[in-house]
């Protein structure tokens, strides 16, 4: 009997070590829910206790049933013909698995079937959902769309959709990027007319639709005549019908489980979703975040179950007398990889932290008739923390996945390579994390505005602020040493007007951001647990040569670096 949940210390010690009480108290209106609805908890400890319960779900789930399922999925895949795709019937059984077990509609609240769970609890379903099988995740992580209808959509909307979506009768899918455009939404050109009676009808073409076979569709399309920006754009909500056509479905490297499709609307019957022309400046902004963080959690999941592997094989494999997993060279690997994944996992539930206590005071400001300027505040205050945070958590836990997967081969050797073993398949899936959803270097794009204004550096201060003593207040000092560095770069960069090296060097100073708060998320673990100090020591030590590198690079002539850029790409 395999458990995800249970056999991972280190999720388990996420779980009861993350600070959900002041994001939970407010999302149960300081837990009166409990009145009304049997599934509501009474107190944090309960609704903790609530957490844990359906973790285990989650996790036996995920272990004894999708986990065993995943190579035939990956091998077969989703049947496409005469316009229509057909899931593998044994990916049916897992979505028919989860719905029975309630977690098709964790995040939504209690009067619409929902457990009411914070974002942190569900991306740590999706985290053990990806270990098991990365695709499957492109389906289960779809629950955005029904929080995006609840979030901006009218009642009306949310009495048709969400129960249904809580039950896992309907599934969803996001209809963003054009075949002209990708990553470039603001030109979307897909169009959105009414007629004489006010309804709405959609035309124009969608391409990598993740599930774009779904029963319902959020679409972003251009309802504004004579626009070409994205203040011409509007949210939609539209139905599986005769007139939404499946044209194709791609043939992808991998997450083979899941059909990504390309569209035809031949004017779809839609409904405007919010009001019109915030499609992209608010309602997918929302939407994509919420996708990136889950991404985020993909990664980590594919990322834990490629070092398992890695791990397992080491063991077991011998090569002169021994096995290999003794040799220097393979558990030097091996605690690499399990380091980066300690601090992708880290960086993933503080992000999500952030965005549970943003979206509880976002809340609080659109629902309460006399909101306190400490609540005004803290809204403020957390959409910065984590607009900055998303990004970073995406870039780290995509690309330490994709090298963790690449590490997980390199160990299994000429076997890892063939389609007998799961690695292959886990360095197949984890290639997609740092590209869709945005690639990297959109995240840095996103990043660099809140690294630069140092949106992050209250939490930076609470974190030096811990008692560090011994081994932990010598890696504090290397960290802040990095800090008071990464300020002088910060403000080298801003001191010099040249936008083009500004971009240039936005990546090292987002990574080095990143390694200066991650160190201290460790450190300040391994207050909470001694054996987690060797995770944080190599990390902070490691790092220290990474971001010097990067720091060096950053504080360098920008002209030469410019120059020497072009000629190397003109050579």
């Amino acid at each position: 009997m395999a458990n995800f949940y249970t056999d991972n210390k280190d999720l388990q010690f996420t779980l009861e070590n993350l600070d959900l009480a002041e994001a939970v108290a407010i999302k149960e209106d300081n837990y009166t829910k409990a009145e009304k609805f049997e599934s509501a908890p009474v107190d944090y400890a309960d609704a903790l206790d609530n957490f844990i319960r359906v973790a285990k779900v989650a996790g036996e789930i995920a272990g004894d049933k999708i986990d065993p399922r995943s190579r035939i999925v990956d091998e077969e895949g989703p049947h496409f013909e005469n316009n229509k795709v057909t899931y593998h019937p044994l990916t049916k059984a897992n979505l028919k698995d989860l719905a029975q077990a309630d977690l098709s509609g964790i995040t939504l609240p209690h009067e619409y079937g929902g457990l009411n769970f914070p974002c942190s609890v569900y991306i740590m379903m999706t985290e053990m959902v990806s270990r098991a099988d990365g695709s499957l995740q492109n389906l289960f992580g779809l629950q955005d769309i029904a929080e995006t209808i609840c979030d901006f959509g009218n009642e009306e909307q949310r009495q048709q959709y969400l129960p249904k979506f809580a039950s896992g009768e309907y599934d969803g899918s996001m209809d963003l990027t054009e075949p002209d455009f990708g990553s470039d939404l603001q030109s979307v050109r897909l169009r959105a007319w009414q007629d004489e009676n006010g309804q709405w009808y959609l035309n124009g073409m969608k391409r990598f639709i993740t599930n774009g076979c779904a029963q319902v569709h959020l679409v972003l399309a251009r309802s504004e005549e004579g626009t070409s920006d994205g203040r011409g754009l509007s949210m939609f909500i539209c139905e599986a019908c005769p007139q939404l056509v499946v044209r194709r479905i791609e043939n992808k490297l991998g997450i083979h489980g899941v059909a990504t499709c390309e569209l035809q609307y031949n004017d779809v019957p839609a409904q405007l979703c919010g009001k019109r022309r915030f499609g992209l400046i608010k309602y997918v902004m929302s939407l994509m975040n919420g996708a990136r963080v889950a991404i985020s959690a993909q990664a980590v999941g594919i990322a834990e179950a490629a070092y398992r592997e890695a791990q397992k094989y080491a063991a077991e494999r011998e090569q002169f007398k021994k096995s290999i997993d003794k040799f220097p060279a393979i558990y030097d690997m091996l605690s690499s990889m399990k380091v980066k994944l300690a601090a992708s996992r880290a960086l993933l539930y503080e992000t999500t932290r952030a965005v549970d206590l943003r979206n509880a005071y976002n809340h609080i400001a659109e629902t309460k008739e006399n909101v306190t300027p400490e609540e005004r505040a803290k809204q403020k205050y957390y959409n910065k923390v984590a607009a900055v945070l998303t990004p970073m958590c995406k870039a780290l836990a995509t690309e330490s996945a994709n090298q963790i997967a690449y590490d997980a081969i390199q160990i299994h050797g000429g076997t890892g390579y063939m389609k007998d073993f799961n690695v292959e398949r886990y360095y197949r899936d984890a290639r997609i994390t740092n590209i869709y959803e945005g690639t990297t270097q959109l995240q840095v794009v996103a990043a660099i505005g809140g690294v630069i204004q140092r949106d992050n550096d209250e939490r930076i201060k609470e974190f030096f602020a811990l008692p560090f003593e011994g081994e932990t207040a010598k890696l504090a000092a290397i960290v802040k040493e990095m800090y008071e560095k990464q300020l002088a770069a910060v403000k080298f960069i801003s001191d010099k007007k040249n936008a083009e090296y500004h971009d240039l060097m936005a990546r090292a100073l987002v990574e080095n951001e990143t390694y200066i708060f991650v160190g201290l998320l460790l450190l300040r673990d391994s207050l909470k647990s001694a054996e987690r100090l060797p995770i944080a020591s190599r990390y902070i030590l490691d790092g220290r040569f990474e971001f010097e590198k990067r720091y060096l690079r950053i504080m360098s002539d920008d002209t030469l670096l410019i120059e020497n850029h072009r000629s190397i790409i003109d050579y």
